[in-house]
């Protein structure tokens, strides 16, 4: 990939832009006669609407301190707080692949970010990444370098989030793509407010039933809620 003329730093970004759009994560493949989900699994993907979708108040009192004194982006930190811990969830890593139930070995992350002179949105897709304050400066900065609103249909190795921060809301829904294989997770979350002294934010989860459950949904929110009381 051609760098000449770039930064150190301007070529490391250019060269994860382009890792990210060239190389997708590993996944190993289910085999479906001896996966004790199978049943389960089957009966949700002959669903006529097989995705669900889960809105719950989270405490953010502390997460909103801790972004703020990192200096980084409220929004991407969301991003990267939701992504991260369902990552650590199998159920939320599992995809159909050309027909097979595949199960990836890590997700990456794809949000909508707003244009605020055009009010449109552009969805940019950026690498997981361990590190809280580096994976918020880093997605910015893709999500500055991105010209185009949409880069390509969006792969199956990724969470998309859709940030709503204009509205405190106790329920969501999402356009239907008409595709029942469609099994990316979507995550959203509205307005923080105050409540009883402590700084609440409505967070939604849709995921496809063939492979999330309730448990996995609660395993979830246990998580986050964990992350954002002590990161």
């Amino acid at each position: 990939m051609p760098t000449s003329g770039l930064s150190d730093n301007r070529k490391e970004v250019k060269f994860r832009i382009w890792k990210n759009k060239h190389m997708a994560n590993k996944y190993k493949v289910i085999d479906e006669k001896t996966w004790n989900r199978a049943m389960h699994c089957m009966i949700f993907r002959n669903s006529v609407e097989p995705a669900f979708c889960v809105t719950f108040e989270a405490d953010i009192t502390r997460f909103k301190r801790v972004v703020k004194e990192q200096g980084v982006s409220f929004t991407l930190a969301m991003v990267y707080a939701v992504c991260k811990c369902a990552n650590d969830i199998d159920a939320f890593r599992y995809r159909f692949v050309d027909g097979q139930i595949v199960l990836f070995d890590k997700i990456d992350t794809a949000f909508t970010y707003l244009n605020q002179e055009t009010e449109l949105f552009k969805v940019v897709n950026v690498p997981m990444i361990d590190d809280l304050k580096e994976y918020c400066e880093f997605a910015e900065t893709i999500a500055k370098e991105q010209k185009e609103y949409f880069t390509g249909p969006l792969g199956n190795d990724v969470f998309q989030c859709s940030p709503m921060p204009w509205v405190t809301y106790t329920h969501i829904s999402h356009t239907n793509s008409g595709k029942k294989d469609n099994a990316t997770p979507l995550f959203d979350w509205g307005k923080f407010y105050e409540k009883n002294g402590k700084i609440v934010i409505p967070i939604s989860v849709q995921a496809h039933h063939s492979f999330v459950d309730g448990i996995h949904i609660g395993k979830f929110v246990d998580k986050l809620q964990r992350f954002f009381d002590r990161c």
